[in-house]
């Protein structure tokens, strides 16, 4: 299926590793220019350098998207760049799971207000494409109770309600915009990584969750992500698309 992504301008925040490096790589892989930033100046550039070969346009940059002017500047920066935006992912996480004062701040900061600062800085380029679209990266915690139950699952559920209200108060402005909510997902660098080999007890208590027997996979979730970011997924809005292997129970109506 041709996505109609080629010469597009997509725009990712965390990019370098995990599942934002994935959703990176297949925008490019589609032919799209991409942005994308993360905290560690050498990774910027490798990842810059390696997804340049695909014979696509990346901007990198390194930051901290808790920074809101350097979030901003950056969105700004990278339109300019690109030649405008037609979509936009926030997909970085603070990953604060615990109930103290500093994992409250940390998700906030990061995961919910990351979110809207990156929006409210793309949307006027994105009123001027003709496919635009907003894709949030939220979790299965936010849907189901799980051991991340406190700060994280619930700006996570946040994450998932903001989009939604998005969708439906930009529809007449023709931006699109949707969550999709990963279950246990296992990339190296990467938080099952570490607990597969320091938090053996919770690993196994997770993998034994998955009916499929594995954890997911980055690009498994990137590819769900940019088809629901690009012009084919035209008519889906104010969804959120569950990317679990049949790991939540709940049913979702």
């Amino acid at each position: 299926m041709d996505l109609q992504l080629r010469g597009r301008r997509a725009l990712v925040t965390g990019g370098t590793k995990g599942i934002g490096r994935a959703i990176v790589e297949a925008f490019a892989a589609e032919g799209a220019d991409v942005a994308f930033c993360a905290r560690t100046e050498s990774d910027v550039e490798a990842t810059a350098k390696t997804v340049g070969e695909l014979g696509v346009r990346t901007f990198g940059r390194a930051l901290d998207v808790a920074d809101g002017p350097a979030l901003q500047a950056w969105v700004v920066d990278a339109a300019e760049a690109l030649g405008g935006l037609d979509a936009v992912v926030a997909n970085v996480s603070a990953l604060s799971v615990g109930s103290a004062e500093e994992n409250w701040k940390a998700e906030f900061d990061v995961d919910m207000m990351h979110s809207v600062r990156l929006v409210e800085a793309a949307l006027p380029f994105l009123e001027r494409s003709d496919a635009a679209s907003i894709t949030t990266i939220s979790s299965v915690s936010g849907r189901e109770i799980d051991f991340a139950a406190g700060a994280y699952a619930v700006m996570k559920a946040a994450v998932v309600h903001y989009a939604q209200g998005l969708a439906y108060h930009l529809a007449g402005k023709g931006i699109r915009a949707n969550t999709v909510s990963p279950g246990n997902t296992y990339s190296d660098p990467g938080f099952w990584n570490y607990a597969e080999h320091n938090l053996p007890d919770l690993y196994a208590e997770a993998l034994a969750m998955n009916p499929t027997g594995r954890m997911g996979r980055p690009e498994e979730v990137a590819a769900a992500v940019v088809f629901l970011a690009s012009p084919v997924a035209s008519r889906i809005s104010g969804t959120n698309l569950v990317v679990d292997g049949a790991l939540t129970k709940g049913v979702q109506l």
